[in-house]
């Protein structure tokens, strides 16, 4: 923060803060509404990720709060276990996440192959889908993904009845202004969101009309939306149940922060993310959000791509648009419950659909064969059919698959080398995600500036995951101006050297 306020950079924050705040206002509570929670619970996320998790964030530019790739997993619990059982998983799930950061485990969530995670993330996609679909019509999700989308149907021919038709014209309001806002904005709005611009048109059509929809239900005070653990707290922690499905929601929320906070590194050419202060802060906001009674939260993609487009440059940004939300809620609860429940299920119908990433699996397949394409498709349906562990799971046995040719051979040796300005990083053997946190902690060591040449003429095999991790450093590099030459490369690897 001090920094912000020291170089210059204060006003871009600024700005950037209040851009971020207005992508992820209705984000908050759709998500809390995807999630079978009240919207005020996906509004305390938000403004503990802004603040707190901003604080100590160890990404400078990510943007933290309640996230649609958890909202699946959230739903099952509350359904299953009921709402009070959230607060000592976060609690647990928090403090395994803050003991991962101290313990520098941060750069093995990495390794995960990204096959598995988008194939994870286009499950999570179908199922919000497929249940914000039926909140289009002010009615409720079913239990499973399957029940929900066998039912789509008969909520279309239900149609004739008049409430359901009506909160399903709001919902197609909402989705038809955001996109047609992100597609025929003026360059000098570029920074309005879609989402945003489509909550408004519904709430205005609503409200203009005395429309007979579902609202937007939240407290007066944001104080009484903080529900603390109840009694017993110890002996719940202890519980199987909530032990398990502690763990999960650390291993997710973390995988699913890391890599976004990877691909926000992509974005800009500023300060890197130290993956395990980050890792270590999203566990800290988890211990908050547990013991507030709120959602889960992680790194979030969506918010931190808008933080970076509108030109942030430190934390502030993040900071700021957690207190713009506090002060929001805090200020105008009045003008939340104007907003229809429709319009926040069309917003995350969008989201859900843009999750599913068809062109990440033809680049995959693309580039590697069809093994990574078979593991998202497999993660996929598991996702959707199952449950999101046990589809995360099958993701990953699956890519274990790739390891079996090199079984005999899976030592990776990296050897660095400067030559005046230059560095030249040999690989030998065979690269795999088991190696990938070695060989990226080395890639990322380099100089920030001059010529590295990355000798592959003796690496015997390299799989997908690590591929991918090289790739996209190569490309940022190159992207600050700083040459990378690859020597000895065949194959899929000669594609890098393009």
């Amino acid at each position: 923060m001090l920094k912000a306020l020291s170089d210059g950079s204060f006003s871009r924050d600024f700005t950037a803060s209040i851009v971020v705040f207005l992508v992820a206002m209705p984000l908050c509570m759709g998500i809390a509404v995807a999630s079978g929670v009240p919207p005020e619970k996906g509004l305390i996320t938000g403004i503990i990720g802004g603040i707190i998790v901003g604080l100590f964030a160890g990404s400078p530019l990510q943007v933290s709060g309640p996230a649609a790739g958890l909202a699946v997993i959230v739903f099952e619990i509350v359904r299953e276990q009921g709402l009070s059982a959230l607060g000592p998983i976060l609690i647990l799930a928090g403090a395994i996440q803050v003991i991962a950061g101290v313990a520098r485990v941060g750069g093995w969530f990495r390794a995960i192959s990204p096959a598995v995670v988008h194939g994870m993330l286009a499950g999570i996609g179908v199922l919000i889908v497929v249940g914000q679909f039926h909140v289009l019509f002010d009615d409720k999700p079913l239990s499973s993904g399957l029940s929900n989308l066998i039912a789509m149907p008969g909520q279309l021919l239900g149609l004739t009845n008049q409430d359901a038709a009506t909160a399903f014209a709001v919902g197609l309001v909402t989705i038809l202004g955001m996109l047609g806002w992100e597609k025929f904005r003026p360059a000098s709005m570029k920074l309005v969101p879609g989402a945003l611009v489509g909550v408004v048109l519904a709430t205005l059509v609503a409200f203009a009309l005395n429309l007979p929809v579902a609202r937007v239900v939240v407290p007066e005070s944001i104080l009484s939306a903080i529900t603390p653990p109840e009694a017993g707290l110890m002996a719940q922690l202890l519980n199987p149940t909530v032990i398990t499905t502690a763990i999960a929601i650390a291993f997710i929320a973390s995988a699913e922060t890391l890599l976004s906070a990877a691909a926000v590194d992509r974005m800009h050419d500023g300060v890197r993310t130290n993956y395990n202060k980050e890792l270590s802060a999203q566990g800290v906001g988890n211990l908050l959000c547990g013991f507030a009674g709120a959602l889960p939260m992680t790194g979030v993609i969506v918010r931190s791509s808008a933080n970076v487009q509108a030109g942030a440059k430190t934390r502030l940004s993040t900071i700021l648009h957690g207190i713009w939300i506090l002060a929001f809620v805090a200020l105008l609860p009045w003008l939340l419950r104007e907003i229809p429940m429709a319009a926040l299920a069309g917003i995350l119908v969008i989201t859900g659909v843009r999750l599913v990433s068809v062109a990440h699996v033809k680049h995959l397949f693309h580039l590697y064969g069809p093994l990574p394409a078979i593991v998202w498709a497999a993660t996929l349906i598991c996702v959707v059919a199952t449950d999101l562990l046990t589809g995360v799971l099958v993701g990953i046995g699956l890519s274990l698959l790739e390891l079996l040719p090199q079984a005999r051979k899976l030592g990776l040796k990296v050897e660095e080398e400067s030559r005046g300005e230059a560095h030249e990083i040999a690989l030998r053997g065979t690269a795999t995600f088991l190696n990938l946190p070695k060989l990226s902690a080395k890639l990322e060591s380099l100089p920030a500036a001059g010529l590295v040449i990355l000798n592959v003429e003796r690496l015997g095999h390299i799989d997908h995951t690590c591929a991918e991790m090289v790739r996209e450093w190569v490309e940022r590099r190159r992207k600050a101006g700083n040459p990378v030459e690859l020597f000895g490369a065949t194959g899929k690897m000669r594609q890098f050297a393009a």
